[in-house]
């Protein structure tokens, strides 16, 4: 226990978790049900947003290099008291910070925005704005908000999201100039090493005085030896997170894939696939398979997601030499999950 009287939970050797957005960790009667869940099933964990799509954070802090951007639409003012609950509980805890996609910085910070050929801050077809990955006084405000979630709000590992690139949108029309002398690749892992260095410096104890760091990635970097247009190769990755999170959700795979012109009718057959890949090439690395934790879906897109076909990816996962799993739901209901492990 430091001196706010924050103490951790250690890592669990597999981990089993769903994910819970901002807002409804800002809603007691809502999050109450999902921790409900998490204690009368076999999960052993929670993924809450510390920082979400829209850059705004989900809980209150006076650190003048982070106030100003105290999300005023979700979060939760007891952050730190719900997160001791959940200690009580003896749930892990992994804080999501959305990274390079973040409007809230960019307008605050234009010129660190990737920028548009056209004039202006670039974005997205969602009409959201990514902060150039080399735009280095934005990764001293990563890590500080890093430190504040770990060491005063007590969350065990940070899970870094949105790690790349810009995917969609007017791509052509993007402009890097903070990054341009450098491959994608390269950008990417200047961060991670970065990152790696403040968060655990020489000497450190992960998970004592030191947090446990994970990177989520796209769910084809397991498949694919390319960057996918976007930076991110596992291979780079490795060397500085304890654990990478492949988001394998099936229908975020394009038709075609692996064969399969409907890939949600053969969302098991990808999630083994992918699984067993990222797996061994954690492996032929020299790292532990277990280093591999996916993402799995449990939301209905663009079919409806089924408890056979949330069972059948838990048991290809499994198959493919991963034991631990994170879930994904967006609107954190996870009907057919509930079914699977209740």
């Amino acid at each position: 226990m430091n001196a706010d009287g924050i103490s951790h939970v250690k890592t669990p050797e597999v981990v089993r978790g769903i994910y819970m957005s901002q807002c409804v960790a800002g809603a007691p009667q809502l999050r109450a049900g999902l921790v409900k869940f998490v204690e009368d099933s076999s999960l052993n964990a929670i993924v809450v947003d510390i920082k979400d799509f829209s850059g705004g954070i989900a809980f209150p802090t006076n650190d003048p290099l982070l106030s100003k951007n105290v999300s005023h639409e979700c979060g939760a003012y007891d952050m730190k008291d719900f997160v001791a609950s959940l200690h009580q509980k003896g749930i892990y805890v992994v804080g999501r910070i959305t990274v390079f996609q973040d409007p809230t910085y960019t307008k605050q910070h234009p010129t660190e925005a990737v920028q548009s050929s056209k004039g202006g801050v670039w974005k997205n077809n969602g009409g959201l704005s990514f902060v150039d990955v080399g735009a280095k006084p934005f990764w001293d405000y990563i890590v500080r908000l890093s430190q504040v979630s770990y060491a005063q709000m007590g969350f065990d590992e940070l899970n870094f999201d949105y790690i790349r690139y810009p995917s969609d949108g007017p791509l052509s029309e993007a402009v890097y100039t903070h990054s341009k002398d450098k491959t994608r690749t390269e950008a990417l892992e200047e961060f991670y090493k970065y990152l790696h260095a403040e968060l655990q410096p020489s000497g450190s104890e992960i998970g004592t005085n030191a947090p446990v760091i994970s990177a989520d990635m796209f769910g084809m970097v397991s498949s694919h030896s390319d960057d996918l247009g976007i930076g991110q190769v596992l291979e780079s990755a490795f060397p500085h997170f304890d654990y990478i999170y492949p988001m394998i959700y099936p229908s975020h795979y394009p038709k075609g894939f692996d064969g399969y012109q409907n890939v949600n009718a053969h969302s098991s057959d990808i999630v083994y696939n992918e699984s067993k890949a990222a797996a061994e090439r954690a492996v032929a690395a020299g790292y532990a398979a277990s280093k591999i934790r996916p993402w799995l879906q449990s939301f209905d897109y663009p079919v409806a997601y089924t408890p056979a076909m949330v069972k059948g990816e838990i048991d290809a996962a499994k198959r493919g030499g991963l034991d631990s799993y994170v879930f994904w739901d967006a609107a954190n209901k996870y009907l057919s999950l509930k079914q699977v492990l209740q």
